[in-house]
């Protein structure tokens, strides 16, 4: 079937063959500065909620919106062209471990409000800013059993992840997402029912939004949790035509580079993404992650002076501080250069 052009975003693809274009920082450990008492996440519409909500960021869209909206204003201050929605667990997966999954699309819509009007605030006719619906993976895997003891045993099927991922498309949808990031992958049957929904929402509604797929390689062994390596990953996805393809969180750019190297050699007919932790985990730091700005501002330089990269950000620990210092040093920089023929039907232009 042939690309359709886009609905939404539709100048994007030919911004990223201009310049290397950047995407913002963490939000949870941003969050996490603000030292937020169980109080603020109950607000008054969930006082009397019989289960604990501390640390469940995504209902902060209804109870601190202002600590949202300025997370995502200081990173746009910072040089984002793309922010992403605070939704990594909206879906009604991750919601009911708080009771809350009746309220997943809903919560959806309000953080890409929230998204949307932080960008329409700083985006001008000559520099537009978009919005990232942000699809995290759930805290249930398709892939992998829970029970160490019954290799076939799973916790959820496909058919929930498609509709919960459905649910969580729609919302960001209609709260003004200018296009899709299904981030952080570990498990591709999660991913591919993330997928599977989006494309059922286009289908449906008319739309056609840029996708973004990112994973996460976990250990050194330079694979996915559920065994794929990134070349491996790519095959598994690439149907979905994404804009982009990447890698972000987990290792940190320093140890990222052999994977970010061989994802962009097999995905040659898209951009190509990459938004990593600021280092290893440190408790002892202010942000609970070892690199300063610098380090991984300098670190992000040199993929893209080995022309690596298309988009560039931040993953856990990441700060505004840090995405001003990574779109200082990879501005530098020309963009990843494209491969024809397959890469213009993947990417498809505005009529």
């Amino acid at each position: 079937m042939d690309a359709q052009p886009y609905t939404r975003a539709a100048a994007l693809p030919a911004l990223m063959r201009q310049r290397i274009v950047i995407l913002d920082g963490a939000m949870g450990t941003m969050i996490q500065r603000y030292r937020l008492s169980e109080a603020d996440y109950r607000g008054s519409r969930f006082a009397d909620h019989p289960k604990d909500l501390k640390g469940n960021n995504e209902l902060l869209v209804f109870t601190r919106p202002d600590v949202i909206t300025e997370i995502h204003e200081a990173y746009l201050a910072a040089g984002a062209d793309i922010i992403e929605t605070n939704t990594f667990g909206a879906t009604s997966v991750a919601q009911e471990d708080y009771g809350l999954a009746p309220l997943a699309r809903e919560m959806n819509v309000e953080a890409a409000r929230l998204a949307r009007a932080a960008c329409d605030k700083y985006g001008t006719p000559d520099r537009p800013r978009f919005v990232a619906g942000a699809f995290g993976p759930t805290p249930r895997t398709a892939s992998i059993s829970p029970d160490v003891n019954d290799p076939g045993a799973r916790n959820i099927d496909f058919d929930t992840l498609r509709a919960a991922y459905y649910e969580q498309a729609e919302g960001l949808l209609e709260g003004g997402a200018d296009l899709f990031l299904v981030e952080t992958i570990f498990d591709t049957l999660n991913a591919k029912a993330a997928i599977f929904a989006i494309d059922e929402l286009f289908e449906a509604t008319g739309e056609r939004l840029p996708v973004i797929i990112s994973g996460t390689v976990t250990d050194a062994s330079g694979r996915i949790l559920s065994g794929q390596t990134v070349s491996a990953f790519w095959h598994s996805v690439r149907h979905a035509r994404p804009i982009a393809v990447g890698l972000n969180c987990a290792l940190g750019a320093a140890l990222m580079r052999p994977y970010l190297e061989e994802l962009a050699k097999a995905a040659s007919d898209t951009f190509i993404s990459c938004y990593p932790n600021a280092g290893l985990p440190n408790p002892m730091s202010d942000t609970g992650f070892d690199e300063t700005p610098e380090v991984t501002g300098a670190l992000m330089e040199d993929f893209a002076r080995a022309g690596l990269l298309n988009i560039a950000g931040g993953c856990c620990g990441t700060t505004p501080e840090h995405i001003a210092a990574i779109a200082q040093r990879v501005g530098r920089y020309q963009p990843r250069c494209q491969a024809q023929g397959l890469f213009s039907s993947l990417v498809p232009q505005a009529a």
